[in-house]
């Protein structure tokens, strides 16, 4: 507990922090192993952008679905026992990929729809954990902490799995990193009993705090805001390792991207966390956000793997000075908002329809662009337009204004 404090700062960690933290580092690592591969292994299934598109998109349309409900039972059941409903998911995905193997690419709706419920329940938990257990004045910190230790798993996972999956002939390298991502979700939710319960109270109010959005300008901004980050994450979140397989064919070179991407995320998510103040979180996301939108033309017209792992690097810089204060600045307009402590949960649900919305988006865009369109033209093409989401988003958060706003 004092090592962790040591590396917070002079910040008092409670037990549940902790644990909170470590179940966030066993879901990174557990992620970081499989989460990239799985596209990769229905990709060398089918070979088809469309197949991988229809996975990726039942994924975030049951997630938003998810989040509705999973914020339901957090008002009527238990925080702490809806996080540990989604790690099972995300287990049971592990499970399922297992048991289909080389089938997996017949079953891609399924598939996507286990890991997008488990997403929904897994992050609104997380979600409204997080802004329960941190205070305005640790919140900074914990997200910097939290980025690093997920950056510590994307350093070990990646290179880790690529090296075992080119170690082994067929789909053995593949079976064994899955089960491996099986094996850690159930150690999370072991470690979920020793949290301690957070039953809630009240009225599940999903709508009235929608419409929150019209008397509140910060919190519209925040809702936009997180559409506009979606329209990003949503086909970026997966054809970029779609890229580096295709340039290289190497599950180890796939490892190696990530290895260099969370490296320097690791260092750039502990610094963002320690230097970047309430006073700098609107220049920071400025600088962040307009550094996202410029890296992708490195890679938009010739995706060759040294144009990759220098995307890599510097996508590794710019998240975390973008995201540690937009999370922050989230948390505090929301902890500012309505009836903050009665509807927390509804605030996060809302919060993740919107980011889900643009993700829904972005993967629709994706699909029709690969259906109507040549591969080679549309795809660049869509990836300059929703590449600009992160850049759209920090500007129209420059509008938020709070107490320690500039």
């Amino acid at each position: 507990m004092m090592k962790l404090k040591n590396l917070l700062g002079d910040v008092e960690v409670p037990k549940d922090l902790a644990l909170l933290l470590f179940i966030g580092g066993l879901y990174s690592l557990s992620i970081a192993l499989s989460n990239t591969f799985v596209n990769i292994f229905l990709w060398k299934q089918s070979g088809k952008f469309l197949d991988i598109g229809i996975y990726n998109l039942a994924i975030v349309v049951m997630q938003p679905l998810t989040f509705i409900l999973a914020g339901r039972w957090a008002k009527k059941v238990d925080r702490v026992i809806v996080l540990r409903i989604g790690v099972i998911f995300l287990a049971l995905f592990f499970m399922v990929v297992l048991f289909l193997g080389a089938g997996a690419e017949r079953h891609l709706v399924m598939l996507g729809s286990l890991l997008g419920i488990g997403y929904g329940f897994y992050w609104l938990a997380y979600n409204v954990l997080t802004f329960e257990i941190t205070e305005p004045e640790t919140r900074d910190l914990f997200n910097g902490f939290l980025g690093t230790l997920s950056s510590a798993g994307g350093v070990i996972g990646p290179i880790s799995a690529g090296f075992i999956i080119t170690r082994f002939e067929s789909n053995a390298g593949y079976t064994l990193i899955f089960a491996i991502s099986l094996a850690l979700f159930a150690l999370a939710v072991i470690f979920s009993f020793f949290i301690k319960r957070r039953p809630a109270r009240g009225v599940y109010c999903f709508f009235r705090v929608l419409k929150e959005r019209k008397n509140n300008p910060n919190w519209r901004y925040i809702t936009n805001a997180h559409f506009l980050q979606g329209l990003r994450d949503g086909t970026f979140i997966f054809i970029i390792s779609v890229f580096v397989f295709i340039a290289t064919g190497s599950e180890l070179a796939l490892g190696t991207f990530g290895f260099i991407n969370s490296g320097i995320a690791f260092i750039a998510y502990t610094l963002a966390g320690r230097f970047i103040y309430n006073s700098l979180r609107k220049k920071a996301m400025l600088i962040g956000g307009f550094i996202l939108y410029g890296a992708i033309f490195l890679i938009v017209f010739n995706f060759s793997y040294p144009r990759l792992l220098l995307y890599a690097a510097v996508i590794a810089i710019a998240y975390p000075i973008m995201l540690v204060p937009y999370f922050s600045m989230t948390y505090d307009v929301i902890g500012k908002s309505w009836k903050a402590a009665e509807m927390r949960v509804e605030y996060v649900v809302v919060k993740e329809v919107f980011l889900n919305s643009g993700r829904i988006v972005s993967v629709l865009s994706f699909i029709a662009a690969v259906v109507f369109f040549q591969d080679e033209k549309s795809i660049p093409i869509l990836l300059m337009l929703i590449g600009t989401g992160h850049t759209l988003a920090a500007l129209l958060l420059q509008k938020v204004k709070l107490p320690h706003s500039p």
